[in-house]
């Protein structure tokens, strides 16, 4: 079988195509016929060693999200029958109940092998079932960023309710599914770019209001106005420390701010947290209890994932060069089949 793997990191050339065996399952393992796989920014930091949960691996098999058809089951498998499509857990062992320190030791494409092959062994627990509508593309596109955006939105104390207001920051991956989510939940949705024509994509996918930060740097004071100076009831924060400030300073008080993303580095100031009474949750993805009722709203609610482009197998470095680039609205796929 074909795979990608990293010999080493550094660059986006480093990511070198391999052939080695197609492996076989085990007792209690399904194979999987890997069909399609998407990008996350994590993916581009681990190729270019700028992970900050550390190195990989030597000829690690990069990328967390993949989806497939069971094509052989190994013995004491009942859960699944060849033929099944399915989507990997973005960590395998994380099957519900509250994130652990343990459950990091087996994340795709970073502690073990990724989706980038042909075939991938996988564990029976480590699958979810693809919604029924979904394409082997579409389903590729789910488990790091919709879990991750599951989770900031229904999964803390506060979860989202219908009439909610939601700032979200950008419109990649996790801000798009949100935006979706979001939306079908009846919630109130505030999306910032740099883009007025990604802005123009975000409202015709639902969003209420937008907000261009080139236009208004102190783009806060724009969300306040916006609500009535009460601020916003949550905050998906992909930014990271350079934008907290002002997730914080956009919240109400009371109100949630999901600290994801590590795009922007700087100083984080606890002092507002204090004063506005904000709850501050660090999301790392989620579990598989969270991925299948995230799937069970997108059938309800025929909620179909926004993919920018579908690149061809052998054109994965291109792939990794496009979501570099951040012209991209939604995922980077890459069809593997």
């Amino acid at each position: 079988m074909k795979r990608y793997i990293l010999p080493k990191t550094g660059a986006i050339s480093d990511l070198t195509l391999d052939e080695c065996a197609t492996p076989q399952p085990g007792r209690g393992q399904v194979l999987v016929r890997m069909k399609a796989t998407s990008l996350n920014y994590r993916d581009l930091m681990i190729v270019q060693g700028r992970y900050a949960r550390g190195g990989v691996a030597a000829n690690r098999v990069p990328l967390s999200d993949g989806a497939g058809e069971v094509v052989e089951l190994g013995e004491e498998v009942s859960d699944w029958q060849v033929g099944d499509r399915v989507a990997g857990l973005f960590m395998q062992d994380w099957l519900g109940g509250e994130v652990d320190a343990r459950y990091s030791a087996s994340a795709m494409g970073g502690a073990i092998d990724g989706a980038l092959t042909e075939y991938r062994v996988f564990d029976a627990h480590g699958l979810v079932r693809l919604p029924e509508h979904f394409s082997f593309e579409q389903g590729a596109t789910l488990p790091c960023a919709a879990v991750t955006a599951w989770n900031a939105l229904y999964a803390g104390q506060r979860p989202l309710k219908s009439g909610d207001s939601v700032l979200l920051l950008g419109t990649g991956g996790v801000s798009i599914f949100a935006l979706q989510l979001a939306r079908a939940a009846g919630a109130r949705v505030i999306q910032t770019s740099s883009s007025d024509d990604k802005l123009k994509r975000a409202r015709e996918l639902g969003a209420n209001d937008t907000i261009n930060y080139r236009q208004h740097p102190e783009w806060q004071e724009e969300v306040q106005r916006l609500t009535n100076n009460r601020g916003v009831d949550h905050v998906v924060e992909v930014g990271g420390a350079g934008t907290l400030p002002r997730s914080l300073a956009s919240s109400r008080v009371g109100g949630t701010v999901n600290l994801i993303g590590v795009l922007t580095g700087g100083e984080i100031d606890p002092s507002l947290i204090m004063r506005k009474s904000v709850t501050l949750r660090g999301i790392y993805v989620g579990s598989r209890e969270m991925f299948e009722a995230m799937n069970r709203t997108i059938e309800l609610h025929h909620i179909e994932p926004v993919i920018d482009r579908t690149f061809a197998f052998d054109e994965a470095q291109t792939a990794f060069e496009h979501l570099e680039s951040q012209r991209h609205l939604g995922k980077v796929v890459i069809r593997i089949d």
